[in-house]
Parts: structure tokens; C-alpha cells; sequence
């Protein structure tokens, strides 16, 4: 089976499980080969509450490894969670293995004061 097709199912059968509500909103990642994209969303209304990306000019001026600029994308999007008074959220992983730049993620937001 095709590996897109294989993640595609795979993120299917997370979702049917996994969802957000405006209290404790889901935590989406997608990680690209390059960049790593976070999303606090409200499945209810459909509205994303706050995200986060490798791409935004702070994290993406430092010189740091793929894995650590994951960790800081996950402490800027607690941030912002805690800015908007959301302790709590599910993580989403998107069909993505929980191990390298997707556990940096989640290990950046508990260290940055999220709960999941």
C-alpha cells in the first residue's frame, strides 16, 4: 500500500476518536519534510483558536536542528493557549508516528504549561 494512502488511513481512524471542543480544543500537528505546523482547534464551530508554525520569524531566524525548532513551535503555541486561558487540549497527531519532531511538539507544549 501507497505510504500516503497507509498515513491517510491512519489519520482517519485518530480523528474518529480525537476531537475539540472550545474548552479543551484538539492540538493538530502536520509536519511537512522540512516545516511543522500546530493548531489549536475548536471542532464544534470548526474555528482554529490559535496556531503556530517552524515558519514564523522568531523560530525560523534560529540555526537549530529540525527536532528542536519542533519544541520551540510547541512551547509558542502553549503560549498563545495560555494567552487565550486553555490549560487543556487532545493531541492530534495526524497519522504521524508519536517519536522525533511530533513528541518534540507535545514535549515543548506540556513544558510550556499544556495539559493532554
Amino acid at each position: 500500500m501507497d505510504k500516503i494512502i497507509k498515513r491517510q488511513k491512519i489519520r482517519y481512524r485518530i480523528r474518529k476518536k480525537v476531537s475539540g471542543i472550545a474548552t479543551k480544543p484538539r492540538l493538530s500537528v502536520f509536519r511537512s519534510n522540512a516545516e511543522i505546523y500546530v493548531q489549536l482547534i475548536d471542532d464544534t464551530t470548526g474555528n482554529t483558536l490559535a496556531a503556530a508554525s517552524s515558519r514564523q520569524k522568531d523560530i525560523a531566524a534560529q540555526t537549530a536542528p529540525k527536532v528542536e525548532k519542533s519544541k520551540m513551535v510547541g512551547a509558542a503555541i502553549a503560549r498563545k493557549a495560555i494567552e487565550l486561558g486553555i490549560t487543556t487540549c487532545v493531541f492530534d497527531r495526524g497519522g504521524n508516528l508519536y517519536h522525533g519532531r511530533v513528541k518534540a511538539v507535545a514535549d515543548g507544549a506540556r513544558e510550556g504549561g499544556l495539559q493532554f
